[in-house]
């Protein structure tokens, strides 16, 4: 089949026990961006079980149509119903393009789509763009975060990306917006399911997801120790902030891995981004860049984070951070 023939960005919609998951409308939001730049519809895959009510929310955040499968099968997220649910989409409608979002989910999903349908997936993207000759150019870091690599599928469709939660922006809602909810029956071969979700399980937890957090305070290597970190988490509870930390601090055993920041751990666009200790490698800076408003503590004036940073303190985090807290609390 011609590549021409191919046509709209396809937006994966996760949903977990029917509510629809943030990450879902920020790529509705930048699938509205690539759309219009082609000239294009906004196609959004919805899948679940009583799920079809969430069609018009999905309309409003940016899609022209919502490709809705409503199943008891897909009740909840087991890889093989979902993804024979997700191919047969693909092979009925030929999308050009087809994001999902980097989360357990979509790691999952996205590789056996890849597979069976025969075509490419750049992970982790932090950037997605148009080119000249209406390729999509899918750039993510590479080489541990030393490199950014554009990658262009020019042979193969769809055009396939996973990006992180909090990489792109969603749109406002516009309840006027009009658009088109489709019904689709999946025939699904079920001999080959031979996965059940017997429970689930939620571990319980007051902590916020910083990637949700309107103000964070991340401490780095020259905060790993239990001391500086109370010191953190002081003035954390003063401003009603969530602690985060780079992957020295996870890796010393300090915090847990799901308050990691950077590449390898969550990227995040709070309000205010206090980075305390933090050197500012390029593969913390890919998670936090795109924060409202970043300060930076730091002893070495020539630390990379501080060109980044809206302001820059120079001097002892610890002491900076223990005196800061001190004066708010006045």
């Amino acid at each position: 089949m011609e590549i021409s023939a191919y046509k709209g960005v396809f937006v994966f919609v996760e949903q977990r026990k029917g509510e629809i998951q943030g990450v879902s409308l920020e790529l509705i939001g930048k699938a509205r961006d690539l759309a219009d730049a082609l000239n294009d519809k906004v196609y959004a895959i919805l899948l679940g079980s009583g799920i079809s009510y969430q069609a018009n929310m999905l309309i409003a955040h940016g899609a022209d149509v919502v490709i809705c499968a409503d199943a008891p099968e897909l009740n909840d997220y087991l890889t093989e119903p979902y993804t024979q649910a997700v191919c047969h989409i693909v092979n009925e409608y030929k999308p050009n393009i087809l994001m999902l979002g980097a989360t357990t989910i979509g790691r999952d999903l996205g590789p056996r789509l890849s597979a069976r349908l025969e075509t490419g997936l750049t992970a982790d993207c932090t950037k997605l763009e148009i080119s000249d000759d209406k390729d999509l150019l899918m750039t993510r870091p590479a080489f541990g975060g030393n490199l950014m690599a554009t990658i262009v599928c020019k042979e193969h469709r769809p055009q396939m990306s996973t990006v992180r939660p909090g990489v792109m922006r969603s749109l406002p809602a516009d309840s006027s917006r009009k658009g088109e909810v489709v019904m689709v029956n999946i025939p699904f071969k079920k001999e080959k399911f031979r996965v059940k979700l017997l429970s689930t399980v939620k571990e319980k937890t007051e902590m916020v997801d910083i990637s949700e957090a309107k103000i964070l305070i991340s401490c780095g290597r020259g905060m790993a120790n239990a001391e500086s970190l109370k010191t953190v988490t002081d003035l954390a509870e003063t401003l009603d902030a969530q602690v985060s930390a780079s992957r020295a601090v996870v890796d010393a055993g300090l915090i847990s891995h799901d308050r990691q920041v950077g590449q390898t751990g969550k990227t995040v666009r709070p309000d205010l981004y206090l980075a305390v200790g933090i050197s500012g490698a390029i593969q913390h800076l890919a998670g936090m860049e795109e924060s409202g408003y970043i300060v930076a503590i730091n002893k070495d004036k020539f630390a990379p984070i501080f060109q980044v940073a809206d302001l820059g303190i120079v001097g002892d985090a610890k002491q900076i951070v223990k005196q800061l807290n001190e004066r708010l609390k006045k």
